[in-house]
């Protein structure tokens, strides 16, 4: 595996105050090469979570504010407990830009205590699998990075056709150089592409961005490829939302939003 072969790399970090990364050209995100796309951060945020996490947790719900560009540069991420219940606990996370010492991001996480055996109920059928899926290049004005350190399966829809869409995804390269992405690092590093599969905007004309994530799972993923079924809404006004529900080859993993910003390129 070639260094850059990751999402991000280990910085020496000895002071206490989190860890720190460098940004590779694998998190670049689909407006310009100098800003991530959100899905890294957001694994990277999980990562620090996970690391505070007591034996036999899971986590419910993930949320995640973007308070401006994450460059594709060095990073520090930092994690605490903000809640710690006898049941419940919620854990909270950071990541700075360590060219300006600015926050670029904030995530929270509910996690609760993981059931062996507990009910099941609100399945529904699973899309197609990857391997009826197509594979497809980027159209126009899309920027590579974060889109090509990803394998996509489109088994509804396309990123060049306006309107709802369905693709199964898999990273190419682990989150963190020399680790293996653990299941919550894995759908945390595709979710936030519903924007970009349910694109019903030129994105040459349209700034569509995404200012936060919120993703509810019902489970902890299984396997390597997860399946993200989106759509975008947008009234006429200056915002709009991507929702999702997502899949594994086993069945239903849960449901994601993002609130968009709507606005000319030209803006």
């Amino acid at each position: 595996m070639a260094t850059e072969d990751a999402f991000f790399l280990a910085l020496p970090s000895d002071d206490g105050a989190g860890e720190r990364f460098r940004a590779t050209r694998h998190t670049a995100g689909p407006w310009t090469d100098q800003a991530q796309h959100a899905s890294p951060p957001a694994a990277l945020m999980g990562r620090a979570i996970e690391g505070l996490l007591p034996d036999g947790m899971t986590v419910s719900r993930f949320a995640m504010d973007l308070l401006g560009a994450v460059p594709v540069g060095d990073l520090r991420v930092s994690a605490a407990v903000a809640r710690s219940g006898r049941v419940v606990s919620q854990f909270r996370a950071e990541l700075v830009d360590e060219a300006t010492g600015r926050v670029v991001a904030q995530a929270s996480a509910w996690c609760v205590p993981e059931l062996a055996h507990g009910p099941v109920a609100g399945a529904r059928p699973v899309p197609p699998g990857p391997e009826t899926g197509r594979a497809l290049d980027l159209p126009p004005g899309w920027v590579p990075g974060y889109a090509d350190a990803i394998d996509w399966r489109w088994v509804a829809g396309h990123i060049a056709e306006p309107g709802p869409g369905t693709a199964w995804m898999r990273p190419r390269v682990p989150l963190v150089a020399g680790e293996e992405l653990t299941p919550l690092q894995r759908v945390l590093a595709c979710v936030d592409s519903a924007s970009g599969i349910s694109a019903v905007l030129d994105i040459r004309e349209w700034d569509f961005r995404n200012l936060e994530l919120t993703v509810h799972l019902t489970r902890p993923v299984v396997g390597e490829w997860v399946a993200v079924e989106a759509e975008t809404l947008i009234s006429g006004a200056g915002s709009g939302v991507a929702r999702s529900t997502l899949y594994d080859a086993s069945g239903l993993l849960g449901i994601s939003a993002q609130a968009l910003l709507i606005r000319p390129r030209s803006a």
